[in-house]
């Protein structure tokens, strides 16, 4: 099983300088792999090649990008660009996205998600597998009258969804390289996601996906004072249902109940039981709430359970 961070630099002075100092950092730590998030500041894919090209060796993925307000030829391009750029080393993670971010930011009505990303992934693949795409669907069109290969880039890219309901998890099975579950703990993992995908990935005849936990936590010995702080950080994922059904489903109350805070005794046995709940990847995100100290304390230890 392989370990990585997500890296969060949007608070620096310049946020591209220091990705790439922090994604050096967790390369040292030996970490594997360093992932970014898309909001409505850096483009991930872009931020993930450029990190990818100035520290060899680590692998850079996007989680996740929205598939409203996106076009499978534009993230096609991103996605190949990057992963030409790291030499195969790009993992890129789409997202239904949320209604209030979907239709407050980009003002398009939030309808038939479910829909959409099965033929954004339908097409997504014809692109970054062949370079070339004729899709034409009930919600998108996707067709290529000059070829969208880039050069570099022909292993094709992994594609993984940020996916945990059922109607998701049967997509990316079937049309997806694997999922990227946030919020999710071993409970629901074991007995509701990893089955669920698994299924739908046998069923359509594709390999065992990938399941890359995405985790927040940190190593720290001040455990009351960084959990309020998760509690009132990820208090902004309870008010939608899909986060909270998963929450419900991992035993948990409120968002910060699936964080994972303690000792490297105690964060070491939790990233074990996500193993044992069927991850085959652990990413630990949020690492920098406590600040630098436990940040590298927590590195310095996923390092270790990476090795």
């Amino acid at each position: 099983m392989t370990v990585g961070v997500a890296l969060n630099a949007s608070d620096a002075k310049n946020q591209i300088d220091a990705s790439v100092e922090l994604a050096r950092e967790a390369a040292a730590a030996g970490l594997r792999s360093a992932w970014f998030g898309q909001t409505f500041g850096a483009d991930s894919p872009q931020l993930a090649a450029l990190v990818g090209r100035e520290v060899p060796g680590l692998h850079v993925g996007t989680s996740a990008i929205p598939v409203f307000g996106r076009h499978p030829l534009v993230v096609s391009s991103q996605a190949q660009t990057a992963q030409a750029a790291t030499h195969g080393r790009y993992h890129l993670g789409l997202a239904l996205g949320t209604r209030l971010l979907t239709e407050t930011g980009f003002g398009l009505p939030f309808e038939r998600p479910i829909g959409r990303l099965r033929e954004f992934l339908t097409a997504l693949r014809q692109l970054t597998r062949d370079g070339t795409a004729d899709f034409h669907g009930e919600l998108l069109t996707a067709v290529t009258p000059l070829p969208a290969r880039v050069p570099g880039a022909e292993g094709g890219v992994p594609l993984l969804v940020a996916a945990m309901g059922p109607q998701a998890l049967r997509v990316s099975g079937e049309l997806a390289d694997g999922i990227l579950p946030y919020l999710a703990g071993p409970r629901a993992l074991a007995e509701h996601i990893v089955p669920a995908v698994t299924a739908a990935a046998r069923a359509a005849g594709r390999p065992a996906p990938r399941i890359v936990a995405m985790v927040p936590g940190v190593v720290t010995d001040d455990v009351d004072a960084v959990r309020a702080k998760f509690t009132e950080q990820l208090a902004f994922y309870e008010q939608f249902p899909s986060y909270a059904r998963v929450i419900g489903l991992s035993g948990g109350s409120r968002a910060s109940d699936l964080a994972v805070v303690g000792d490297e005794r105690t964060v070491a046995a939790e990233v074990r039981r996500y193993r044992d709940a069927g991850a085959t990847e652990v990413v630990f995100s949020t690492t920098e709430i406590a600040g630098t100290a436990d940040r590298r304390r927590t590195w310095a230890l996923l390092g270790e359970l990476a090795s």
